[in-house]
C-alpha cells in the first residue's frame, strides 16, 4: 500500500503552470441567447521558459488577447463546434469522418482549442519569497496538467526547487458568443412558450461543458479561487421588450442603418406577456457570495451582480441561474434545539423557485435545514458560506453539484397531498446537500478514486436519512440494496474500475451509488465490533479537517490515502478488506447447514462459500446498449477473489429467548465451527394448548419454574381467537409438526446477524425457525429473510395463514408488510388451495378499508402513510393472481373494478407537514391528499387483470363452457374500459402530478391492445406526440408505440428522430436516446411486439429436433443473437441496416444545431453499430446545358447558354488522326521569308507536301495545341451549330484542310 507521505507530493506540471485566481465578466442577452465577455485567468509559471498557454474554449470569437497588459497577437483557435458537422452531402455511412474531426471534443479532459503564445516583452522573472505576492502563491492548491506517473517524493526536492516561485502572469481574453448553443439553457424566451423565462447553466461534470461560456482550464483538478460578474437586463419586461434583432451592438437597428420609412416588426411575445409578470424582476443566483449589485442608468435598465468563491474551485463546479426567483428561508425550519448547538456557526440556507411554487418548495425542502445541522454536528463545519438550492425547468440531470449551489430540477418538487415522491426525492436531496463536503469540496484525484467521493456521500445520506425516516426504513432498503448488488455484481468490474466508466453509461454511476456506500456500511460495522466508537464517522470527519487545513493536496483524495487513515484511525489491517471488497469485484454466496450434538451440548456448523462465477445469460433490451458500448470498450470482469475472508457473527437464539452472539472468522471455502449451548430450558412453541392456556389465565399468573418453559411475546399474535381462525380460514400447526418443534434445542438462528457481509444467505433451518424468527426478532432484516424464505416455499395453507398474520399485525415495519401481501399471489391458486390466499387479501383489505362488512371501499384516508403503501400492495397483489391457465378470475377483476368505480377522495383532509416548528404552525388545510397515484395504481391492475384473459366472444375455450353466467361478459368488460378513458378524460382538464393519470391510460391501452382485449388503434396514442405536450407524457406515448411494434412504419420513426434531434428540451432528448437505445436493443435480440422474445419452433410435443440443414441453422442464430452481444448487432443490421427513413433520421439528427458535442457521440456510437464506414465525399454537380453559336460577321461567332438542359451522355466519338505542323523554309534558303501565320495541313492531303522538310523526332516535338475530337467521315459529320471552316479545291487532287493560327501573345479570358 502506497505511502501516504508520497500522495501528497508536488507533481511536475506538464503545462507549465498553476492557476492561482480567475475573473469572469458576462454581459447576457437572455432573448438574443448571446453574450459578449472578459475573463482575467492569474496563472502561476512553474518555470521561466513558459512561452504557450494552452485553454479550453468553444463557441466564442476571441476579439483580444492580452498578457500583462502586452497584446498576444500570436495566438491559434479554431470554434470546435465548426467542425461538428460535414459540409458536403453526407450520410450514415460517413460517421468515422464526421467523429474523426470532434475527436478531440470526446475525449476526457478535451483537448484545449485555445493556444496562445506568450510575447516576447512578457518577463518571468524569479519572486522573492518573503514578498506578499510569494505568500499568496503558497495557498495555490491548482496545477494544471498534473502526471502522477513521474511523482517523486518531497525529500528529493531541494529547498530552493520548493520555495522558488515567479512572478504571476495575467492573461486576459475579451470575446464574444453570438449564439449560446451549448453551456446553458434557455426556458420561456420563445413566443410560444407560457412559462416563465429563465436561465441557467447546464451541468458541467461533462467535459468541455464550462469552457463554453469562458476560456478556462477545463478539467476538475484544475481549482482556484473565482470572481464572477453577470450582467443582465432588470425586469423581464425588460427582457422581452429588448429586440432580438439587434446586430453588433447597433441599437436595434439591423447593421447599424437607420431607416424610418421602415417599421419595426410587432413583437408578439411581447403583447403576450402581462404587466404583472413583465414587473418581475430578474434575480441572480450564482456561485459563491454576493458581494456587489449595481444597478446601470440604461435604456432598458440593466444590473451588474457580482459574486466571489473564496473556496478554491473548478470550471466544472460553478454555475448560475437567472430568472423570476422567488426566495425562501429554508434556515426558517431548523430544530430549536440544534440551533441552540450552533449558534452563529448556523449555515444559511436558501431556496428558490419560480412564482407560485414556494409552498412546493418549502415542502419539498423540508429536512434540509436538520440535515445540515447533522452533517456540521456529525463531520465538520461547512466548507462554504451558505448554501443555495435553486429550481429550474428541464434540468438534466435532476441536479446539477456546484460550488455553494445545487441546481435542481422542478420535476422533483411536489406538495404535501402527494406522498409517493416523498422518500425517494427527500434522498436526493440530502445528497445533493452531502455532496457539498464530498464531491464538491473534496475530489477525486483520479477517475478510478470516484468510489471513494460516491461512497461517503451516500453513507452520509444514509446515515441522516437513518435518523429522519426510523432504523427499520434504513435496514430495510440496506437489505433490498444488498440482494441488488449480489444480483448484479456478476462478471462486473470492480467499484475501483468503474470510477473510469461513469461516462459510459448511466449504469456504471447507478451500479457504483449502489456498491459503493454498501461497502462503507459494512467497513463501519466492523469499526464498531472492533471497540471504534464512532466508527467510519471520525475517519470522514478527519478527511474533511485535512482538506480544509490543506493537508490534502488540493482537495483530492484517492483510494490509498482514505486506506491509510482507515487504518491509521481505525486501528485495523485493512489491506485485505480493500483487495476484496475496492479492488475485487464479486459477492459471496453462503450455504449453511447446522445441528445440534446433544453429547457435546454444542451446535455444530459448516459454512460453504462459492463464488459467482459469469454465465450465458440473456440480454435484455434495457441493458443491450450497456452490453455493447461495454463489449466494444473491452470492460472486462474483475478479479473475483478465491474466497472472502473476514469476521462474521452468527446470534443463536436458544431456547430462553436469549440471543447468544459468536464472533467467527471466515478464512476459508469450507469453514467449520461448534458453538457451545447455553440455556436449560425447554423450547416453546405457539400450539393451541398454550394458546388457550393464556386465554383461560385471566388473573392467574403464569410461572415459568412450574411448567419448566418459557412464554415468548411475539409478533403476529393476531387473529388468534377460535371465531376469528374460522372466519378467515386460518391453518395452524399439526401435532406432528409440534411434536418436531418441541425436540428442538433452539429456536432459530441467524448467520451474518450484524449486517457485515454484501452476499447470499442460504441457511438450512426448518419452516417453524424461520417462523420464530419472522415473529420473535426485532430486527427488520431477519423479518424480510423470513418473508423471501416462505415466498419460494410451495403453496400452503400454513403458509398463507402465516403472511396474512403478518399483514394484519401493524406493528410490523410496512415494508414487512408490503412483502407478506406480494408473497400472498402464489398461495391464491385453484384446486386444493381454493384460492385462499386471494380470500385473505380480500379479507385484509376489507377490514382495513372498507366497510363492516362490506366490500364497499370507506373515504380515502392517507394521513397514515403506512396504511397507504399497503392499501397500494394489496391491490398489486390481487391483480397478478391467476388460474392454471394463466387469467385472472373474474372476483378478482370485479375487486379491482369496485374499488375503481366506487373511489371516494371527498373526505381525505391534509394537515400541514410543516406544523412541527411553532414559526409554521398552520391549521388544517382545506385540500385534500391527492389520490391521483392511487388511482393510477387501480389503473394498472385492473388492466393487467383484464390484459390475461380474452375479451368475451374471442375466447374459443369459453364455446365449450356452460357454466352459470357470472358476470364475466360484454357489459362488465365495457365498464372496464369507460373507468380507464374516464380517469384518462379527467386527467386533461384536471392535470394530476405529473401526468400520472393519462400515462397510467397510454400504458394501459398498450397492455389491452397487445393481449387483443381491445383494438390496436394507435391514433388515441400517437395525439400525445405532439409538439407542446409535457414531455413525461409524450415520451410515455413514444414508448408505448415502440412496445407495440409501430416502429416499423416509417412515418412515425421518422417523426421520433426528428423530434430526439430537434427537440428544445434537454430532458426529452436525454430520455429519447435511451428509449431508442431500448427500441434497438428490443430489435436485437427479436423481442416480440407483446414484451417476449420469439421463441424457437417446437415439434413432437415440446422436443426440440436438431437437424443439420437451414433450420437448425436459423435456430443457432436466434440462440446467438439472444445470448451474445455480436449475433444481436449482426441481426440488428440484417433487419434495419437498410432503413433509409432510420439513415436519413439519423444524419438529420447529427447534424442539428441543437445536439451538443455528447449528445452527437451518442449517435455516431449507434451509427457505427448499424453501418460500415464508407470514406466517400458525394458532390452535387449541375447538368450540362446547350449552347447556342451565332454567327456575328467580322470572323466573330456569339456563343450562347440556353435552358435546354442535356440529362444523356454524348455518343462516344473517335478521335481524328494526328495533324502535324509543317513550317515554311527561312529567307536564308533562298526561300520566301517566315510567315507570321503557319499554315498547319492534314498529313498526306497535298503532293507538294514532299517539298517540306522532314518533320522533327517525335521527342522533340512540342504540341502547339490539343486537336478537336472530331468524326473521322470528314467534315460532312460535323455538327450544323459548328461552322465548317474554308476548304480549297483543286481538280485532280485531294481536298487540303488549311487552318491559319495568328501567332502572338493571347488575350487573358474573361472571368
Amino acid at each position: 500500500m502506497a505511502n501516504v507521505a508520497e500522495l501528497q507530493t508536488l507533481q511536475p506540471v506538464v503545462s507549465g503552470f498553476s492557476l492561482a485566481h480567475q475573473k469572469v465578466e458576462l454581459d447576457l442577452d437572455l432573448r438574443a441567447r448571446r453574450l459578449k465577455g472578459r475573463t482575467e485567468i492569474t496563472i502561476n509559471p512553474q518555470s521561466k521558459e513558459l512561452k504557450t498557454v494552452r485553454l479550453n474554449c468553444r463557441q466564442c470569437i476571441i476579439t483580444r488577447i492580452t498578457a500583462n497588459g502586452k497584446t498576444c497577437s500570436s495566438f491559434a483557435y479554431e470554434e470546435p463546434y465548426n467542425k461538428a458537422a460535414l459540409r458536403w452531402e453526407a450520410g450514415v455511412h460517413q460517421h468515422h469522418m464526421l467523429r474523426r474531426k470532434i475527436e478531440a471534443q470526446l475525449k476526457s479532459p478535451p483537448e484545449e482549442e485555445l493556444v496562445i503564445n506568450l510575447p516576447k516583452s512578457v518577463r518571468i522573472d524569479d519572486l522573492d519569497p518573503f514578498s506578499a505576492t510569494s505568500a499568496a502563491l503558497v495557498g495555490t492548491r491548482s496545477s494544471v496538467g498534473v502526471n502522477d506517473n513521474l511523482g517523486e517524493p518531497s525529500s528529493a526536492r531541494t529547498a530552493v526547487e520548493q520555495e522558488r516561485r515567479f512572478t504571476p502572469v495575467a492573461v486576459v481574453i475579451e470575446y464574444s458568443i453570438p449564439y449560446i448553443r451549448d453551456g446553458m439553457h434557455f426556458v420561456g424566451w420563445e413566443e410560444e412558450e407560457l412559462r416563465y423565462p429563465h436561465a441557467y447553466t447546464k451541468s458541467f461534470a461533462a467535459p468541455g461543458g464550462s469552457c463554453c461560456l469562458f476560456p478556462c482550464v477545463d478539467d476538475l483538478s484544475a481549482r482556484c479561487t473565482w470572481e464572477i460578474s453577470i450582467k443582465c437586463f432588470k425586469t423581464v419586461g425588460d427582457a422581452i421588450s429588448h429586440p432580438s434583432n439587434v446586430v453588433n451592438g447597433t441599437g436595434g437597428i439591423m447593421n447599424g442603418v437607420h431607416n424610418d420609412t421602415t417599421k419595426p416588426p410587432i413583437d408578439h411575445f411581447q403583447s403576450n406577456v402581462n404587466a404583472e409578470d413583465k414587473a418581475l424582476e430578474l434575480a441572480v443566483i450564482c456561485t459563491g457570495d454576493i458581494t456587489d449589485e449595481v444597478d446601470d442608468h440604461m435604456v432598458p435598465p440593466r444590473k451588474t451582480s457580482t459574486f466571489f468563491c473564496s473556496v478554491p474551485l473548478s470550471a466544472q463546479q460553478l454555475g448560475f441561474a437567472i430568472g423570476p426567483f422567488e426566495h425562501v428561508d429554508l434556515a426558517e425550519f431548523r430544530d430549536s434545539v440544534e440551533d441552540d448547538k450552533l449558534g452563529q456557526n448556523a449555515v444559511p440556507l436558501h431556496g428558490f423557485c419560480l412564482p407560485g411554487r414556494a409552498a412546493e418548495v418549502r415542502n419539498t425542502c423540508l429536512p434540509m435545514a436538520r440535515a445540515i445541522d447533522f452533517f456540521t454536528l456529525e463531520y465538520g463545519s461547512y466548507p462554504f458560506s451558505n448554501y443555495k438550492l435553486c429550481f429550474v425547468d428541464d434540468n438534466v440531470p435532476d441536479i446539477t453539484h456546484t460550488g455553494y449551489l445545487s441546481l435542481c430540477s422542478n420535476s422533483l418538487l411536489f406538495p404535501e397531498d402527494v406522498l409517493e415522491p416523498l422518500e425517494p426525492v427527500s434522498r436526493r436531496m440530502i445528497h445533493a446537500l452531502a455532496s457539498q463536503w464530498m464531491g464538491v469540496n473534496v475530489i477525486p484525484k483520479e477517475p478510478s478514486d470516484t468510489w471513494v467521493v460516491v461512497g461517503i456521500a451516500y453513507f452520509m445520506t444514509d446515515a441522516f436519512l437513518r435518523r429522519l425516516f426510523g432504523k427499520n426504513d434504513y435496514g430495510f432498503r440496506q437489505k433490498q440494496a444488498t440482494d441488488r448488488v449480489a444480483d448484479l455484481d456478476i462478471g462486473r468490474p470492480s467499484i475501483y474500475d468503474t470510477g473510469s466508466l461513469i461516462d459510459l453509461d448511466p449504469f456504471e454511476a447507478e451500479f457504483l451509488a449502489l456498491k459503493a456506500p454498501l461497502v462503507l456500511s459494512i467497513l463501519d460495522r466492523r469499526f464498531t465490533k472492533i471497540g471504534s466508537a464512532s466508527g467510519l464517522s471520525r475517519i470522514i470527519s478527519r478527511v474533511f479537517l485535512n482538506a480544509k487545513v490543506g493537508d490534502l493536496a488540493n482537495g483530492a483524495i484517492s483510494t490509498a490515502y482514505f486506506a491509510k487513515t482507515c487504518e491509521r484511525l481505525g486501528h485495523a489491517k485493512l489491506e485485505a478488506f480493500f483487495t476484496q471488497w475496492v479492488h475485487g469485484a464479486g459477492c459471496p454466496r453462503f450455504r449453511v447447514s447446522q445441528r445440534f450434538n446433544k453429547k457435546k451440548n454444542v451446535v455444530e456448523m459448516l459454512i460453504q462459500q462459492t463464488q459467482s462465477e459469469p454465465s450465458e445469460r440473456d440480454l435484455e433490451k434495457a441493458s443491450f446498449m450497456r452490453d455493447v458500448k461495454e463489449e466494444k470498450q473491452d470492460v472486462f470482469a474483475g478479479p473475483v477473489q478465491p474466497v472472502f475472508t473476514g469476521p462474521m457473527t452468527i446470534c443463536i437464539h436458544e431456547a430462553d429467548g436469549s440471543p447468544y452472539e459468536h464472533l467467527i472468522e471466515i478464512k476459508e471455502v469450507n469453514t467449520k465451527i461448534e458453538i457451545l449451548y447455553n440455556t436449560k430450558y425447554k423450547r416453546l412453541k405457539r400450539s393451541k394448548r398454550q394458546k388457550d392456556r393464556n386465554a383461560t389465565a385471566g388473573a392467574t399468573e403464569y410461572n415459568p419454574e412450574e411448567n419448566n418453559d418459557v412464554l415468548l411475546y411475539c409478533l403476529g399474535d393476531v387473529l388468534q381467537s377460535e371465531e376469528e381462525t374460522q372466519q378467515w380460514r386460518l391453518t395452524d400447526w399439526g401435532k406432528d409438526d409440534e411434536d418436531k418443534m418441541s425436540q428442538e434445542s433452539y429456536e432459530w438462528i441467524r448467520v451474518d446477524a450484524n449486517f457485515e457481509w454484501i452476499c447470499k444467505l442460504s441457511v438450512n433451518m426448518a419452516g417453524y425457525m424461520y417462523l420464530s424468527q419472522l415473529q420473535q426478532d426485532k430486527d427488520v432484516v431477519a423479518q424480510l429473510e423470513s418473508i423471501q424464505f416462505m415466498a419460494v416455499q410451495k403453496e400452503h395453507s400454513l403458509i398463507s395463514t402465516i403472511l396474512v398474520r403478518t399483514l394484519m399485525d401493524t406493528r410490523y415495519f410496512h415494508g414487512i408488510r408490503t412483502a407478506a401481501a406480494a408473497a400472498l399471489v402464489k398461495h391464491a391458486r385453484e384446486g386444493d388451495m381454493d384460492w385462499l390466499g386471494l380470500f385473505h387479501l380480500e379479507k385484509a383489505f376489507q377490514h382495513f378499508f372498507c366497510y363492516n362488512d362490506s366490500p364497499m371501499p370507506r373515504p380515502n384516508d392517507f394521513s397514515d402513510r403506512a396504511a397507504y403503501y399497503i392499501q397500494c400492495a394489496i391491490i398489486r397483489a390481487i391483480a397478478k393472481v391467476q388460474d392454471s391457465r394463466g387469467r385472472s378470475p373474474i372476483r378478482a377483476r370485479m375487486f379491482l373494478l369496485d374499488k375503481l368505480k366506487f373511489n371516494d377522495n371527498s373526505d381525505n383532509q391534509v394537515r400541514s407537514l410543516l406544523s412541527y416548528h411553532v414559526a409554521c404552525e398552520r391549521q388544517a388545510h382545506l385540500s385534500k391528499f391527492s389520490d391521483a397515484h392511487y388511482i393510477a395504481t387501480l389503473m394498472e391492475a385492473l388492466s393487467e387483470a383484464m390484459a390475461s384473459k380474452p375479451p368475451p366472444g374471442h375466447d374459443a375455450e369459453d364455446t365449450f363452457t356452460f357454466a352459470e353466467n357470472d358476470g364475466d361478459d360484454l357489459r362488465f368488460h365495457k365498464s372496464c374500459l369507460e373507468q380507464i378513458d374516464r380517469y384518462r378524460r379527467t386527467d386533461e382538464w384536471l392535470p394530476s402530478y405529473h401526468n400520472v393519470l393519462s400515462r397510467t391510460a397510454l400504458n394501459a391501452t398498450r397492455t389491452l391492445a397487445l393481449a387483443g382485449v381491445i383494438d390496436n388503434n394507435p391514433a388515441s396514442i400517437i395525439q400525445y406526440t405532439r409538439d407542446g405536450t409535457a414531455d413525461q407524457l409524450r415520451l410515455c406515448a413514444f414508448g408505448n408505440l415502440f412496445r407495440m411494434g409501430l416502429h416499423k412504419h416509417d412515418t412515425l420513426l421518422g417523426w421520433f428522430l426528428f423530434a430526439m434531434g430537434t427537440d428544445p428540451s434537454p430532458v426529452f432528448r436525454h430520455q429519447a436516446f435511451r428509449l431508442f437505445g431500448q427500441l434497438l436493443g428490443g430489435i436485437a435480440i427479436g423481442q416480440k411486439a407483446s414484451g417476449g422474445t420469439e421463441a424457437p419452433e417446437q415439434e413432437d410435443g415440446g422436443l426440440i429436433i436438431e437437424r443439420d440443414d437451414a433450420s437448425n441453422l436459423a435456430r443457432k442464430a436466434d440462440l446467438a443473437r439472444r445470448t451474445t452481444v455480436p449475433g444481436a448487432l449482426a441481426a440488428l443490421k440484417s433487419e434495419i441496416g437498410d432503413n433509409e427513413t432510420l439513415k436519413k433520421g439519423l444524419w438529420t439528427a447529427i447534424s442539428s444545431p441543437a445536439l451538443t458535442f455528447r449528445e452527437i457521440k451518442e449517435l455516431l456510437d449507434i451509427c457505427t453499430l448499424l453501418y460500415e464506414p464508407e470514406s466517400s465525399m458525394r458532390l452535387t454537380l449541375k447538368y450540362p446545358r446547350y449552347w447556342r453559336c451565332k454567327k456575328v460577321g467580322k470572323g466573330k461567332i456569339l456563343f450562347s447558354q440556353t435552358d435546354r438542359i442535356r440529362t444523356k451522355p454524348l455518343a462516344k466519338r473517335s478521335l481524328p488522326p494526328p495533324l502535324r505542323l509543317h513550317l515554311h523554309p527561312t529567307a536564308a534558303q533562298g526561300q520566301a521569308p517566315l510567315s507570321r501565320s503557319p499554315t498547319l495541313k492534314r498529313e498526306g492531303s497535298s503532293a507538294s507536301t514532299t517539298n517540306m522538310p522532314p518533320p522533327p523526332p517525335a521527342a522533340q516535338r512540342r504540341p502547339l495545341f490539343k486537336p478537336p475530337r472530331r468524326p473521322s467521315e470528314g467534315a460532312e459529320a460535323l455538327s450544323p451549330a459548328v461552322a465548317s471552316p474554308t476548304t480549297t479545291s483543286v481538280e485532280g487532287e485531294r481536298p487540303r484542310l488549311k487552318i491559319k493560327l495568328k501567332i502572338g501573345p493571347s488575350k487573358p479570358a474573361a472571368g
